[in-house]
């Protein structure tokens, strides 16, 4: 987990100056995250999400605004759709082995770059990871890191069984202001029904500032310090957050573990365990009074049996007063009956009224269960306060552990992706050569037809011609070659055994064209000739442009683009099945992707390598070759003139 680099965004957050983005939509991107600090803080967090739910956001448009703010250098090497798509597909399949959006955010801020200095950093950051990533359990990791994210906020849960007492409206607004009247009731001393107002709740914290008021013996009440921190008010502010989190702060212990990093996650689940097991535990005070009462009446009625009542003692019975002896007998059983209850509920009181039978004071029952109760939630309030204070006291020590746990599986992506695919750093050169090298959709397969191929490209032969059988993997060593420039660039290990690359400015790939009409032609010419036009260094890939027009136009457009490309800093690879007809026009080097024939169910028998100065049989010609072997008489006559052509 040495990722040191901090997120940092530039101070001024000014979206008029990203392209594309006027007054308006300016104005709805800052109404939709809640004004410019709201923006910085999303994209301090690289949270992208949030700037992509906007109504007119695309994704691209979000990564574009995210760099911007996050001062990172414009991206103006990828020149075409295809070279964009390519640059896409490498960030889906790193995306594939990110676990978290955290990750999956950092991925998609990787853009293309010219600096040296900063992808050779980067390259080697990757092949750390990579390195670190084999041996580690990478299938339990990435359980623990599915999903992980920033640890949430908890909603505040109001117990109106609770008040806040303060002396004065001054504390009661400061209460406010940060929030705790969202959990408890603000109650001011200055009500005239204060006691009456207090004993309707089962607990009043007192946050005083002076501790001058007089409210008498409140069993009720517990007085904190108004500049006590805000958790030994409210307890539940911490509580409440390490719950919420309980789960995510287990998981972020256990990759620390695994990792051998330090972690005080593991101090949190005896803390809330403790505190979450605490309980009121409130005795059924008139089930136990009631069970004791019945035999203490049983016990008076058996007593008196036994008396001999005198003349004055009966008299004394007609006024409602008991004789001595019959006063000393309910005092005694009574006083039995006291014990009884202590031994059963731990409260010592009485009760009873001297009656026959017994009569239950429930005036007293009432005044003795508040009171316990309020004994028992003092006693779970210091202890919540308690466990709180451990708490408050790792909860920035714990978010820095999850921040870090993020950052690694950012790290955990790069070096995954590297190592499953074997990537490996390129020498930043001034030319291309390229040996065992695969197109990153082979990259994972197994077995013998899998076939890496060596190619290169340096001046004075800068530009070369492609050739070869259709099916036979043209297109897929251009996507390959463009694949490595664009990775190399990003500061990626490359799929390749080794691979030199050259630095360009502008990357350039134009796929297959169908014969266009007169309006798309000269749309695609605006775009494709002003390539040649500019002194910056490019790598310009073509994939069988000759469609684009009618066969002579299209070879005089493509070898004039040659002659002005051969004279420049740049590179070009064209894939052509008119490479006789160029080489009419032009001095070029041509490579041919060789293939040695049809097996028997008409599939290439062919070597993915190019051989360089080599021009290349087409798949016409060896169906043709197999028809003509296959024939006999007149029509193998026909079918031999046919091949001579070839």
């Amino acid at each position: 987990m040495n990722d040191k680099r901090q997120i940092k965004v530039r101070q001024q957050v000014d979206l008029q100056e990203i392209k594309g983005i006027g007054d308006r939509l300016s104005e709805k991107i800052l109404k939709a995250v809640g004004g410019k600090e709201k923006l910085k803080k999303i994209v301090q967090d690289l949270d992208l999400e949030k700037i992509t739910s906007i109504e007119g956001i695309s994704q691209r448009k979000a990564i574009e605004i995210m760099n911007q703010l996050l001062g990172n250098p414009t991206q103006k090497f990828l020149k075409s759709e295809r070279a964009v798509q390519l640059y896409e597909e490498i960030i889906q399949k790193m995306i594939a082995y990110s676990n978290t959006k955290y990750a999956e955010n950092r991925i998609l801020l990787l853009s293309p770059s010219k600096d040296k200095l900063a992808i050779e950093k980067q390259v080697m950051s990757v092949m750390k990871a990579k390195e670190k990533v084999s041996k580690l359990p990478i299938i339990k990791l990435r359980g623990l890191m599915k999903n992980l994210q920033l640890p949430v906020q908890v909603k505040p849960k109001y117990d109106p069984s609770k008040a806040i007492l303060v002396e004065t409206d001054e504390d009661g607004d400061y209460l406010i202001d940060i929030g705790l009247n969202q959990y408890y009731t603000i109650i001011n001393a200055s009500s005239s029904m204060i006691e009456e107002e207090i004993r309707g709740y089962e607990l009043v914290y007192y946050v005083y500032s002076e501790g001058f008021l007089d409210i008498g013996e409140m069993s009720n009440l517990i007085m904190i310090n108004k500049e006590a921190p805000e958790h030994e008010i409210v307890p539940e502010i911490i509580l409440d957050y390490f719950n919420a989190n309980q789960g995510l702060f287990k998981k972020v212990g256990e990759i620390r573990k695994i990792l051998n990093e330090k972690t005080i996650l593991e101090d949190i689940p005896p803390l809330l365990e403790e505190v979450n097991s605490l309980k009121k535990q409130d005795v059924d005070l008139e089930k136990v009074v009631n069970s004791i009462k019945e035999t203490l009446d049983k016990e008076i009625k058996e007593s008196i049996k036994n008396i001999d009542l005198e003349g004055d003692e009966v008299l004394d019975l007609l006024n409602n007063s008991f004789p001595p002896k019959i006063e000393k007998i309910f005092e005694e059983i009574i006083q039995k009956g006291k014990i009884s209850i202590k031994e059963e509920t731990g409260i010592d009181f009485d009760p009873f009224l001297k009656k026959y039978p017994l009569e239950i004071d429930e005036k007293e029952i009432e005044r003795i269960k508040l009171m316990e109760s309020s004994k028992k939630e003092n006693n779970i309030f210091d202890k919540k306060v308690t466990a709180a204070s451990q708490l408050a006291s790792i909860k920035s020590l714990a978010e820095q552990e999850v921040k870090e746990t993020l950052k690694f599986d950012y790290e955990f992506t790069l070096g995954s992706f590297a190592y499953e695919y074997d990537l490996m750093p390129a020498k930043i050169a001034n030319e291309f050569k390229l040996e065992g090298a695969l197109h990153l959709e082979l990259g994972l397969e197994k077995g013998d037809h899998i076939q890496r191929i060596d190619y290169d490209l340096s001046y004075p032969q800068n530009v070369a011609l492609l050739t070869g059988a259709n099916s036979g993997g043209k297109t897929t060593l251009l996507e390959t070659i463009g694949q490595i420039s664009i990775m190399s660039q990003m500061g990626l290990p490359v799929c390749a055994k080794n691979a030199e690359v050259k630095l360009l400015d502008e990357i350039y790939h134009f796929s297959k064209k169908r014969s266009l009409d007169a309006g798309a032609f000269e749309s695609f010419l605006n775009v494709f000739m002003p390539i040649v036009t500019t002194d910056s260094e490019k790598l310009v890939l073509l994939d069988e442009l000759e469609g684009i027009t009618e066969l002579e136009a299209a070879v005089k457009i493509i070898s004039s683009f040659i002659e002005m490309i051969k004279d420049s800093n740049s590179y070009a690879i064209i894939v052509t099945h008119m490479a006789k007809e160029l080489m009419d026009y032009t001095d070029v080097r041509v490579d041919g992707i060789e293939a040695k024939g049809l097996d028997k169910n008409y599939n290439l028998i062919v070597d993915r390598t190019p051989k360089m100065n080599c021009l290349a049989r087409s798949t016409p010609e060896f169906i043709l070759k197999r028809i003509y072997e296959n024939s006999d008489g007149r029509l193998k006559e026909v079918y031999g003139e046919i091949l001579k052509k070839f």
